[in-house]
């Protein structure tokens, strides 16, 4: 009996060492999507100045990286805040964009939000049009939004590339390439759509 209720004592150990790592796991898979489904639902609408980097991603598949005006040190700095903080952050620190739309009826495409400071925290006085993108300095220096990769639609992928190139090749006037995002209150975001001029494009 002794031998039989030490096998079962093991076995059952054994099995939740097993259990508690493999709940953590997926724990850990399933909080990604639901965050991301949460600000999606839940979010507050804010649209961003958009740039291309790079038209193909070998490592991720086909997909559009993109990069922003907010992504560039030099222009975070000339915001309120934005001169101090940006200067004391290192590879792994967080900050705050707060983000303000543009009163602009029926605009199509969107303009860009506007800037109103830099924070290191989340404002308690937040603006109730107001969001506040969370940013995260990187090991080369760069800022990321999390918003840096776009997914091509395979029924469109050839028309946003020219698209695009169009866009790079233009010379004369100004056309439009804004990204729509949705934050939610922690300062997490999504891509929602993705303007060339007049054509709008869902993530």
């Amino acid at each position: 009996m002794t031998t039989s209720r030490s096998f079962n004592s093991s076995f059952n150990t054994s099995w939740w060492r097993f259990l508690i790592p493999l709940g953590l796991q997926l724990g850990i898979i399933l909080i990604i999507p639901a965050q991301s489904a949460y600000t999606y639902n839940f979010g507050q609408s804010a649209v961003l100045q958009t740039l291309p980097v790079d038209p193909y991603d070998l490592l991720r598949g086909y997909s559009q990286t993109l990069s922003y005006d907010i992504s560039q040190t030099e222009i975070l700095k000339q915001f309120p805040g934005g001169k101090d903080l940006v200067d004391q952050l290192v590879t792994g620190d967080t900050f705050y964009v707060i983000l303000e739309p543009n009163i602009t009826k029926d605009k199509l495409p969107p303009v860009a939000s506007k800037v109103i400071k830099i924070t290191e925290e989340i404002p308690s006085d937040l603006g109730n049009n107001q969001v506040a993108l969370q940013g995260t300095i990187e090991q080369s220096g760069q800022i990321k939004y999390g918003l840096e990769t776009y997914y091509l639609p395979e029924s469109q992928r050839d028309k946003i590339n020219q698209e695009i190139n169009d866009l790079q090749s233009n010379t004369e006037g100004t056309r439009l390439f804004v990204v729509e995002i949705k934050v939610d209150r922690w300062g997490n975001s999504v891509p929602i759509s993705l303007w060339i001029d007049q054509h709008k494009y869902s993530f």
